[in-house]
């Protein structure tokens, strides 16, 4: 039996494409991984989570096992609204769906809004996952690049009206990640966030705004596009992954509701009521604001001390963006191909995700790696930086 024989379109072309992480070689015990996109052990808040669920079952007894699950997942409704408020961004709670982690969220956006030929804008580079899953649903793509002020909406405006004239198929949907970008951690200027706006309602597509680092600001709060979406065009997406723990797999979408209905449609109980429930416990006995003011403090040092390990080691071979939050650093070495010399850094003893997964064009990032400084000790990125190096300095001077 040939199972391909049963497959649909978009099963088929999702299967050409390499499986997810698939590049990734298995990362020794002993190695750095300056690759780790997630929260530091040590920031993950495993007694007041335990104190949580125990809460929940207390008062709840078997609610939360249920298929409808307990009254807190209405608690991290509720939390979410009035997050987002206090950020400009007014929503009903009915305008808010409740996602296992954003990247269902970007799952159901695209499930919903497209078919194979639906052309979709992207940034390059963008977040690799969030390419994986579009690449499940469409082959057509309109590759925007990022300079330090964010996506160059100029350049998106040229394309365009370029393609207007030419009266050539239009995109229906732009993703972007305006604050603290993954990968390059830069962040879109307040022009271009309204620029962006204003290209939206002239030539009538969706914005898809990925704000998963949004709370994650070290100095100023950038103000979410959704805050400035006076059409109602935004579907704004956010993560507690990034602040919470990553394994809770809990997120939203947040739209207007005739958006939110069908996303609601096509995921019926597809999430986990009890992790839901385990965070809305947690919420509620939780000072997120101070919680949040702690990351900051934590992940500003952090990035300090890889950016001060770049310039000791790297300084006279690499370029790189200062972030000014979130979890990355994107750094570019001309010479280097970067994914070529990743087995030798892994056995050298640091890893890192090389950069060309982050295009849609991969010969774009062949010289580009980005590094986080969200997962290991400080003293532990200050030797792998200086383990890069040397890595590097080797082939340069080969």
């Amino acid at each position: 039996m040939n199972p391909e024989l049963f497959f649909t379109k978009n099963t088929k072309a999702a299967l050409k494409n390499d499986p997810p992480g698939e590049w990734m070689p298995p990362v020794p015990d002993y190695c750095i991984p300056l690759s780790a996109g997630y929260p530091a052990q040590s920031l993950v808040p495993y007694n007041e989570m335990n104190e949580a669920v125990c809460a929940l079952i207390d008062e709840e007894k078997n609610l939360p096992f249920q298929y409808l699950g307990s009254k807190r997942v209405n608690t991290v409704k509720k939390f979410v609204r009035e997050r987002l408020v206090e950020r400009g961004v007014v929503l009903l709670e009915k305008e808010i769906l409740v996602t296992a982690g954003a990247i269902q969220g970007i799952d159901l956006i695209a499930r919903t809004f497209i078919d194979r030929d639906t052309l979709v804008v992207v940034e390059s580079p963008s977040y690799m996952e969030g390419l994986e899953v579009f690449r499940n649903y469409t082959d057509h793509f309109i590759t925007v690049p990022i300079d330090e002020n964010g996506m160059q909406t100029e350049e998106l405006e040229k394309t365009l009206k370029d393609r207007k004239e030419k009266n050539l198929p239009m995109p229906k949907l732009v993703y972007t990640i305006p604050s603290f970008h993954n990968p390059t951690g830069t962040t879109m200027s307040i022009d271009r966030r309204r620029h962006l706006l204003e290209l939206a309602s002239e030539y009538n597509f969706l914005i898809i705004e990925d704000d998963a680092y949004g709370e994650l600001y070290f100095e100023e709060r950038p103000t979410p596009i959704k805050a400035m979406d006076s059409g109602s065009r935004v579907l704004y997406l956010g993560s507690f992954s990034k602040t919470i723990a990553p394994g809770l797999r809990v997120g939203y979408v947040a739209a207007r509701s005739d958006l939110i209905e069908p996303l609601a449609w096509f995921k019926k109980d597809l999430d986990h009521p009890f992790a839901e429930a385990t965070l809305g416990s947690y919420l509620i006995q939780t000072d997120m604001k101070k919680r949040f003011e702690m990351l900051r403090k934590v992940y500003q040092q952090n990035c300090k001390t890889i950016i001060s390990s770049l310039e000791k080691y790297m300084g006279e071979i690499a370029t790189w963006q200062q972030p000014s939050g979130g979890y990355f650093v994107w750094v570019n070495i001309p010479g280097i191909n970067t994914s070529e010399i990743l087995v030798e850094a892994m056995q050298a003893g640091v890893s890192y995700v090389p950069g060309k997964h982050f295009f849609v064009h991969e010969q774009e990032g062949l010289s580009y790696l980005r590094l986080s400084f969200s997962f290991v000790s400080r003293e532990e990125m200050v030797s792998a930086v200086e383990i890069l190096s040397q890595v590097v300095k080797k082939h340069l001077n080969k």
